[in-house]
């Protein structure tokens, strides 16, 4: 009598045995992906494939062993059992030649069941076996002691629909087609559910004449690795049931890799490489941090999410008609407006509450993710009132942006570095064009040193001035909650004293510093962009 997995599906959606059983089954072309771990078979769902493919070759080489069982039955289930956690995707697995006789197949039967595993593929060599595409004339098991394999195997399946498939080697050991059909009809005699039938020719000529004469007795499965310049259509006119992208994920992480490294071997900085790579926020999203996080909103007492504010109430007059329709954050660059190329940086650094200071031309203001804040003396006053009116509508800890600049999403990670309550971000040695005068220009506790002393201590900010004697604001800025406090305070007192109107940040930013308050400095050099003028907006594409 069969048992029911502990393991079962949520809702009314089929088990994962019966949606491989289907997948199998079914008139259409169905495929799988290979994945080797929690975290591929997670992208390989998020990709919107039906079934995963567990390679025994794809695991074997994750861990740095060869694909002859040098990895044991046992370490295989530690990582089907993180796969089958990460995704609700049907996986079949790449059982090799069962892991020994019919003994050792059952058992690992009963281990994938009870992991919710819904198939597995074992070949008929023997053990401990070697990869198909290695070396001629390898050894085939016997077919009697196959069968009595996949027979202990069915006996043993915990869920009616687990799936075991029968993986012939007759063309890969020189055995010809008719070995295989003889193979094949003994296998499905025996319970075997359906066939894969294995080829490492560059042509597809001998699985389509087994195809032809099996003429699908128990669905067909192909594995194309070495006959993949055969169009799939092919695959269908033969009647072939599945098809399986066995390695690739695998080999396309080994070239990122070598790609990423051999980069950072060659320039020996992660300047050019952090936009190349996958952001953090993405490993934290496949790794579930958001289920994660909305259990901590039930199980813990909340916390204020991560808060941006960005100030983009003004035209920019001196962009001509270019701003005569939108504020110059909605001017695109390369495709993406300012605005949207902040928000997106902000998000893939985890920023989920993001406000917008806005004045001219509002309505043309148009970001998905964005709350809109109305500066409506925007013509009368400026980045201060705005400020002023941004964090009146809320608390905790933020980050402040003009809404004009560009700069690489890295920026944000670099607040992480310093712990005072206020943080700028300034490059010491900013592209004037020419000589002029620069805006925000800061005056540091200490310059920028392309080596700093160990025992040296952090640069703070000690004021603002025109001409920059230590470099420029770059116009980011992050404050803690009693930051975010210290700098209210001070544009209230600045309110009162009837100057708000007229005043820019690096003011009330000197005003904390010189009233004592620690501001940090972070130095970076490059990498940005402050859109003024049309030399400026011609430039920005070098700072994405």
């Amino acid at each position: 009598m069969l048992r029911t997995p502990a393991s079962t599906p949520a809702g009314d959606r089929p088990a994962k045995f019966t949606r491989l059983r289907q997948l199998l089954t079914r008139p259409e072309l169905a495929f799988l992906m290979e994945a080797h771990s929690g975290l591929s078979a997670r992208i390989v769902e998020e990709a919107g494939f039906e079934g995963i493919w567990a390679s025994g070759l794809s695991m074997s080489a994750t861990l740095g062993v060869r694909d002859n069982n040098e990895l044991s039955w046992t370490q295989v289930l530690d990582m089907l059992e993180y796969m089958s956690d990460a995704s609700s995707l049907p996986i079949l697995v790449d059982g090799d030649t069962g892991y020994g006789n019919f003994n050792n197949f059952r058992r690992f039967v009963r281990k994938l069941c009870e992991r919710d595993v819904a198939g597995v593929c074992i070949e008929d060599k023997i053990f401990p076996k070697t990869n198909s595409f290695l070396g001629e004339n390898q050894p085939l098991a016997d077919i009697d002691e196959f069968c009595g394999k996949i027979k202990a195997g069915k006996d043993t399946q915990l869920h009616p629909d687990f799936t075991i498939i029968a993986r012939i080697e007759a063309l890969i050991a020189g055995r010809g087609v008719d070995e295989a059909l003889t193979r094949a009809h003994a296998y499905v005699e025996a319970g075997a559910d359906a066939i894969v039938i294995h080829s490492k020719k560059s042509t597809a000529d001998e699985i389509f004449d087994f195809c032809r004469q099996w003429d699908n007795r128990a669905p067909v499965v192909l594995i194309p690795t070495k006959y993949y310049r055969t169009p799939t259509e092919r695959f269908r006119e033969i009647g072939a049931s599945m098809v399986i992208w066995a390695n690739h994920n695998l080999r396309s992480s080994i070239q990122a890799m070598r790609d990423t490294c051999a980069r950072l071997k060659a320039e020996e900085t992660l300047l050019e490489v952090e936009g190349a790579v996958a952001p953090l926020g993405d490993v934290f999203a496949l790794a579930g941090a958001a289920e994660l996080e909305e259990a901590e909103k039930r199980y813990l007492a909340a916390e204020t999410p991560a808060r941006a504010v960005i100030l983009a109430a003004t035209r920019g007059e001196s962009l001509g008609d270019l701003t005569a329709d939108k504020p110059k954050c909605m001017l695109p660059v390369r495709g993406q407006s300012l605005l949207e190329r902040q928000v997106e940086a902000m998000t893939r650094q985890g920023v989920g509450d993001i406000s917008v200071v806005v004045g001219y031309r509002a309505d043309a203001v148009d970001v998905p993710g964005i709350a809109k804040i109305d500066n409506p003396a925007h013509d009368t006053s400026g980045e201060a009132r705005s400020l002023s009116l941004a964090l009146a509508e809320g608390d905790g800890d933020v980050i402040v942006a003009f809404g004009d600049i560009l700069y690489r999403p890295f920026f944000l990670s670099l607040f992480d570095d310093r712990d005072e309550d206020i943080v700028i971000l300034v490059d010491p040695a900013p592209d004037t064009d020419g000589g002029e005068t620069v805006r925000d220009g800061v005056a540091c506790s200490a310059p920028f040193r392309d080596e700093m002393a160990l025992d040296s201590a952090a640069p703070v900010l000690e004021r603002f001035e025109a001409g920059g004697r230590d470099g420029v604001w770059v116009g980011l800025l992050r404050a803690n909650a009693r930051g975010a406090a210290l700098i209210r305070a001070a544009l209230a007192a600045l309110e009162a004293e009837g100057a708000l109107d007229t005043a820019d940040i690096g003011a009330v930013l000197t005003r904390l510093a010189e009233e004592g308050t620690r501001i940090g400095v972070v130095y970076v050099r490059g990498y940005w962009r402050n859109v003024n003028d049309l030399m400026d907006l011609a430039q920005a594409r070098d700072a994405v």
